[in-house]
């Protein structure tokens, strides 16, 4: 039964993925434009930071789109298909969970921000 259930899923995902990739796309948001040196400010802003993600995630993509909408140009680390990231991931944060979004703080220090809903607020506190 258990063998059933995964097939069923890996179909599902395999059929389903495609289609939110593509809609993904076309509902990309335009990006916030912000005079040059205030953009380069961000940049650098954003090198601290690290999105942990699965590519067909629906909550990825929304936190993805968020990203597009503030333009920022947030490293993304696929920790489905690249086993480093997932390890670093699940040492990070204790889990696997996507998305989650790994904080370099000045300081040094490393926090990690799980659930979309929590990234999506810290990047608009943050950036908006």
């Amino acid at each position: 039964m258990k063998t059933i259930v995964r097939a069923f899923f890996r179909t599902l995902r395999t059929v389903l993925g495609p289609v939110m990739l593509l809609k993904e796309r076309l509902t990309q948001p335009a990006g916030v434009v912000r005079e040059a040196a205030a953009q380069a400010g961000v940049d650098a802003q954003c090198q601290s930071l690290a999105l942990y993600q699965f590519s067909t995630c629906p909550f990825c993509i929304k936190v993805r789109q968020e990203m597009r909408r503030l333009s920022l140009p947030i490293e993304k680390r696929d920790a489905q298909h690249h086993a480093a990231h997932r390890n670093e991931l699940l040492q990070g944060s204790g889990a696997t969970q996507v998305p989650c979004l790994r904080i370099t703080e000045a300081n040094g220090q490393t926090r990690w921000l799980q659930d979309s809903a929590a990234i999506v607020a810290y990047l608009r506190e943050r950036f908006a």
